[in-house]
């Protein structure tokens, strides 16, 4: 490797654990004291840096705060990406997102300490959630063109793969809000399991009767029946 390359290779790592150190001073600070409790100048001098570097990676205490999550997006997408090309989009959706939960190596947000605090958070302050709601669509675009790479289509043309996605990062959406408002921190793998399954046999397939509703749908049934024998004989 020639001395011009090592310059740049460094420069890169050293960028790289500036901006981390910014991201985890951003994170521990909100958690701690408040999204509204803590400043941009705060942040930075955590970090050791000024406020004119801070600016030059983020643009916002919430996007420094929420910066972590950003990788989450890149792996579930390269478990979408390996995943066997005969599976249908949505169902190769749904175990790139279980393969990425079930890893431990890829810390999934109810394997990782305070996640689950930091979104608790999120739910409330209306600033962060619009952050979080932009990493979550750039991950989403990804993903539309993972599975129009799949599908072997252009997704400028073809709408396939964006309402695939659409219809999974939904039901993953839907077990987040679940699992931050539940208050279980271990639950997030059972409910997006739980979402998953009621896209797909619930809400796309014939659904599966509880007990309740078969008892409601038996009594209705035989209500019908016992109105027109009335009927007949009348």
């Amino acid at each position: 490797m020639t001395p011009e390359r090592k310059i740049p290779e460094r420069r890169s790592r050293k960028a790289r654990r500036t901006r981390d150190t910014l991201a985890q001073a951003a994170f521990e600070l909100v958690l701690d004291r408040g999204l509204r409790n803590v400043t941009v100048e705060e942040i930075a001098e955590a970090a050791d840096v000024d406020r004119r570097t801070f600016s030059r990676y983020f643009a916002s205490k919430e996007a420094a705060a929420l910066d972590s999550l950003r990788g989450d997006g890149d792996r579930i997408n390269a478990a979408l990406r390996a995943r066997p090309a005969p599976e249908p989009p949505l169902l190769a959706y749904r175990r790139a997102v279980l393969d990425w939960l079930a890893d431990p190596g890829a810390e999934p947000w109810h394997r990782r300490p305070r996640i689950f605090d930091l979104l608790v958070v999120a739910e409330e302050e209306p600033t962060l959630y619009a952050v979080f709601h932009h990493i979550r669509v750039d991950a989403q675009e990804d993903s539309v063109a993972v599975v129009a790479d799949r599908l072997g289509v252009d997704p400028r043309q073809d709408i396939r793969p964006a309402v695939t996605v659409a219809a999974g990062a939904g039901a993953l959406l839907a077990a987040q809000a679940a699992w931050v408002r539940g208050g279980r921190p271990d639950a997030l793998p059972e409910l997006v399991t739980e979402a998953f399954d009621a896209l797909a046999a619930d809400l796309l397939g014939e659904p599966r009767p509880g007990p309740e509703r078969h008892r409601s749908a038996t009594r209705t049934i035989g209500t019908t029946e016992e109105a027109a024998e009335t009927e007949a004989t009348s």
